[in-house]
């Protein structure tokens, strides 16, 4: 790649970075930034998923002050992360890569609605929030196996639907339970990325710019990003979501 789409694909990690702790959906950002530079669509998929994997976990360590007891509950929600990871990446790996291509616009597009209309979902959550019954647990598991699964095969928009089935499943406040969904999150994307390390061809350069820009964006999304304007960080990943679309479906 030229030095002007290095500097692409790590500006594209630290917005990527940034949304996924803040606001989640940053492969909006990351992923037709990775198409932009030529990169193949699985290709792209895979190296997003590992580049992005050090920014999950920069992000996780800076809301670790806001993953609320007990840890029993926190393992137990990480080894269905971890589990729905491992499946998802292999479906990625055993399907077809045309099966892939022609979901991804559509996936794409999901996650661009759900990123696009994430404030009003948060107020409806904030308005149903209440004490969970006391078979909210096993629910609650399975959801986070569930979006997992779709984290570990793509991984656009988990953020967001992790982030709303936990909403609805926990007593807690709204900000804890993103400090555990960053949690489990940075579980999905660091086991997927493991995977795809060993097992599929890997652009290890590409891996390395998005990385470093996303380990960037994690920190400012934790430190200083929910002072940034949310509104204007949705707009823009829903815009490049767009673009994604549009790029994959003329291609």
């Amino acid at each position: 790649m030229t030095w002007t789409q290095d500097l692409i694909v790590v500006l594209a990690g630290i917005g990527a970075g940034l949304m996924n702790t803040v606001i989640g959906s940053g492969t909006l950002i990351a992923f037709p930034a990775l198409l932009a530079v030529g990169l193949p669509p699985i290709t792209a998929n895979v190296v997003n998923n590992i580049g992005l994997a050090p920014g999950s976990l920069s992000g996780a360590l800076g809301y670790r002050d806001q993953v609320p007891p007990p840890l029993r509950r926190t393992l137990t929600l990480a080894g269905a992360a971890g589990t729905g990871a491992v499946a998802g990446a292999l479906l990625l790996l055993v399907l077809p890569s045309d099966v892939f291509q022609a979901a991804a616009p559509v996936l794409i597009g999901v996650a661009v609605l759900l990123a696009a209309f994430q404030p009003q979902l948060n107020r409806a959550l904030l308005a149903r929030q209440k004490a969970p019954s006391a078979h909210a647990a096993a629910p609650l598991t399975v959801a986070v196996f569930l979006t997992s699964v779709y984290g570990g095969y793509f991984g656009a928009g988990q953020g967001v639907l992790l982030f709303a089935c936990m909403s609805v499943l926990m007593r807690e406040t709204l900000q804890q339970v993103n400090g555990l969904k960053n949690t489990l999150q940075a579980v999905d994307n660091t086991v997927s990325a493991l995977i795809f390390s060993f097992t599929a061809h890997v652009d290890w350069t590409a891996v390395l710019l998005l990385a470093v820009g996303a380990m960037a964006g994690g920190q400012i999304g934790a430190r200083a990003g929910r002072r940034l304007p949310a509104p204007a960080l949705r707009g823009i990943a829903v815009g490049v979501g767009i673009a994604g679309v549009a790029y994959l479906v003329s291609s």
